[in-house]
């Protein structure tokens, strides 16, 4: 697993920066069922395709999609690898979370017996 310092870097682009976009996560959320070409993603937004396709360079930059050409199409894919290595990171954040919350659960059934 990468260093913190690291951890969101893949290729010339940065995974969280990537991600921050809701177009961007909703490109990445249609692509969880398989590679899908541009066009159809595309058809899934109010804005031009070139629009797209500026987002989809910036999931490809951050090593969070791959594309591939088939004739005259271009057709992208979903990459696991910096997924996997992002949820590896949060995974003490989201431990940290639910033991919080678990113990604010606790306060409050106290309270609610006195």
């Amino acid at each position: 697993m990468r260093s913190d310092a690291d951890l969101g870097a893949h290729g010339d682009g940065d995974v969280f920066a990537a991600l921050a976009s809701p177009v961007r996560r909703e490109l990445t959320a249609l692509l969880l069922d398989g590679p899908r070409p541009v066009n159809d993603l595309a058809s899934h937004f109010a804005m031009s395709r070139p629009s797209v396709s500026e987002h989809l360079k910036v999931l490809r930059d951050a090593g969070l999609v791959s594309e591939r050409r088939s004739g005259r199409q271009r057709i992208y894919r979903l990459e696991a690898e910096p997924l996997r290595e992002l949820s590896q990171w949060l995974s003490p954040y989201e431990r940290f979370w639910r033991e919080r919350l678990s113990d604010l659960r606790k306060l409050l059934d106290e309270e609610d017996e006195l």
